[in-house]
């Protein structure tokens, strides 16, 4: 849900307007409209380099993943691997978007961790997977740009730690 939504929402439900508070946040919100389009532009179109990275280094940090008998040996397994970054990727621009981490959690963090243990992924390799994404990520982002995604790519994390 996005933030606009929540507001108007949370509104409607207790029978108000927005309140002087709500709509400051709506405010600021809207000031950074342009920066976080930019970031999911940025995102999406070097996507594929920011995977190639993210995949580089999570196979450095767990080389056991690509060895003969890992959850990523072979072609087919690791495009699977990949094809979850891709999608954890546009699911933090989605956040940024939406200017809210509920869309995140909604889409990426409701029974993932129930998901990866009954596939025999390893829930520490995916949070390694998800910092990886996010540390590829900040390589194509300014400082001022990465403050808007790094919170994102935490609450993902977050979420498959706990």
């Amino acid at each position: 849900m996005s933030v606009v939504t929540k507001i108007i929402m949370i509104a409607d439900k207790e029978l108000r307007y927005p309140s002087v508070g709500e709509l400051d946040s709506l405010t600021s919100y809207f000031s950074t409209i342009e920066t976080r389009i930019t970031i999911a532009s940025v995102l999406r179109d070097q996507e594929q380099q920011i995977i190639k990275l993210a995949s580089k280094a999570i196979f450095q940090i767990h080389p056991e993943y690509i060895a003969p008998g890992g959850n990523a040996e072979g072609a087919r397994k690791r495009s699977l691997c990949l094809r979850d970054y891709g999608w954890y990727l546009r699911l933090v621009t989605y956040g940024i978007l939406s200017g809210d981490k509920e869309v995140v959690e909604q889409l990426g963090l409701i029974g993932v961790k129930e998901m990866y243990n009954s596939l025999g992924v390893p829930i520490l390799g995916m949070i390694d997977s998800i910092d990886c994404l996010k540390s590829a990520s900040l390589q194509f982002l300014s400082d001022d740009q990465s403050s808007f995604i790094i919170p994102y790519f935490d609450f993902i994390i977050q979420g498959m730690s706990s």
